[in-house]
């Protein structure tokens, strides 16, 4: 049952996409030029988002990434869902990389056959702080590798949003509270 309504929602993401598309005017998203993959990989702290029907309640969110040899990126999305101690949610969507696209553009698969675009938009140079985007404007995610940043990071990232057509009064802060790390004392 949870599985067919995974389905339908991700079938409402695709169309609703489709529909986006259609009536988009506006000039396609440039990716960054070129993302390395194996830098890429790992788990990426969503910071804020426009959400899919699915992430309007997440707290926690964390998209993982993967590198699988054939090329294709195994991919973990988990988030507690209506607070932090909410039910836990997980999502292995695959990311496809289409070529020519230096790596920066994906078709990501919930469900055969449909691939929704992704785009990283905005990739700092350590690989700290991205912005995944659509050609659509539907749906963002500003992600960073901790489950804060910086202010001004933020704001930056926000203005980075904005100047890609999106209106960013729709996104929201995703809620992150994690234990803080062990500290040792040294005598």
């Amino acid at each position: 049952m949870l599985n067919n309504i995974f389905k339908a929602i991700c079938v409402i993401f695709f169309m609703s996409g489709m529909l986006g598309c259609a009536g988009n005017t506006m000039k396609e998203i440039q990716p960054v030029k070129q993302v390395d993959l194996s830098r890429f990989m790992g788990d990426w702290y969503v910071i804020a988002v426009i959400p899919t029907m699915i992430e309007t309640q997440a707290y926690n969110a964390i998209e993982n990434y993967a590198l699988n040899p054939d090329g294709t990126i195994a991919t973990t999305f988990t988030y507690y869902k209506g607070g932090f101690d909410g039910p836990l949610k997980t999502y292995h969507p695959k990311g496809f990389v289409q070529p020519n696209t230096g790596n920066a553009i994906w078709g990501m698969q919930f469900i055969w056959p449909i691939k929704a675009d992704f785009r990283i938009a905005y990739l700092d140079a350590d690989y700290q702080r991205t912005i995944i985007a659509r050609n659509a404007r539907d749906y963002v995610w500003l992600m960073a590798r901790t489950p804060t940043i910086a202010a001004t990071e933020y704001e930056d990232m926000l203005q980075f949003t904005k100047a890609l057509g999106y209106d960013i009064t729709k996104i929201r802060k995703v809620p992150q509270s994690w234990p803080a790390p062990a500290t040792t004392l040294s005598n």
